[in-house]
């Protein structure tokens, strides 16, 4: 096994490796590679969807997939509920996977939740030539990026976060549009999050959508999130993965934020998702 660093410090391509077939001291080093750079990727991987949830299951508990506001029972009649379809096909009429085709903003995912994920992670199946990157964005970076007096400022604040659309501003399913970001549902984060593992500090804004910061009156609110929002993704704190078939990406929710570039609808798409539970 080979860990490579790739241009951007949050990325690193690992070669040489099985996901399915990983021995203790092969996953010890992926795990730290996995601190360290934020962002991995393992090309040329064939891996079921049970084997992509028992990759998974070695970083912690894993993720319900979001579903909107379902019952118990309808999650469980839903085939392998940890694992996600992420894709603008349609079969029988009905789309077989979330988020279409269409541009999805920058965001952590499920930041909606109490405990958000800590990891995700993501295969491709079939992928179009052209269009559907990832783009990832070192959130420790733009907190370091933060004006000292903003920054000190960021440190007392909570943000909400939309829990009613999705990534691609889409209503979830079981929610109803809100007048105003006050609002729309949403669990309150502090704007400034301490990784667990790493010490490290990082803004955590989930997605600008009906963001909004609770101490505040709205017009307040929006303009320091417009403030804040232009310190993320600032030039060499970014990579964008060009996703071959094969590919497997995963990246630390805790400390990147990601979007995905809009593709042809008329090509097909399909990834396979999990999420890890936090555990501490």
């Amino acid at each position: 096994m080979r860990i490579r660093k790739a241009a951007a410090s949050i990325s690193a391509d690992i070669d040489g490796v099985d996901l399915a077939d990983l021995d203790s001291t092969e996953f010890r080093d992926i795990y730290g590679a996995w601190l360290e750079s934020s962002v991995l990727r393992f090309r040329d991987q064939e891996l079921t969807k049970d084997e992509l949830q028992g990759f998974s299951e070695r970083f912690g508990p894993l993720e319900y997939a979001p579903m909107g506001n379902i019952t118990v029972e309808q999650r469980a009649s839903v085939p392998n509920p940890f694992v996600t379809n992420i894709s603008n096909i349609i079969e029988n009429g009905r789309p077989i996977g979330g988020l279409g085709s269409g541009e999805a903003n920058w965001h952590t995912d499920m930041s909606y939740i109490e405990r958000p994920p800590t990891a995700s992670i993501l295969i491709a199946v079939e992928v179009p030539e052209v269009g559907g990157d990832t783009e990832y964005c070192d959130m420790n970076a733009a907190f370091e990026s933060l004006p000292i007096g903003l920054s000190d400022r960021a440190r007392t604040l909570s943000i909400k976060h939309d829990a009613a659309h999705d990534s691609v501003g889409n209503l979830r399913r079981g929610f109803d549009h809100s007048a105003s970001p006050v609002e729309a549902p949403g669990c309150v984060h502090p704007m400034v999050r301490r990784h667990e593992e790493t010490g490290r500090d990082a803004l955590f804004l989930g997605r600008r959508q009906d963001a909004y910061i609770p101490q505040m009156d709205l017009d307040k609110s929006e303009a320091l999130l417009d403030e804040i929002w232009d310190y993320v993704a600032l030039e060499g704190h970014s990579w964008v993965q060009q996703w071959r078939k094969g590919d497997v990406v995963m990246w630390d929710n805790r400390s990147v934020m990601h979007r995905r570039m809009s593709f042809r609808a008329s090509i097909r798409r399909l990834m396979h998702r999990t999420q890890v539970r936090p555990v501490l």
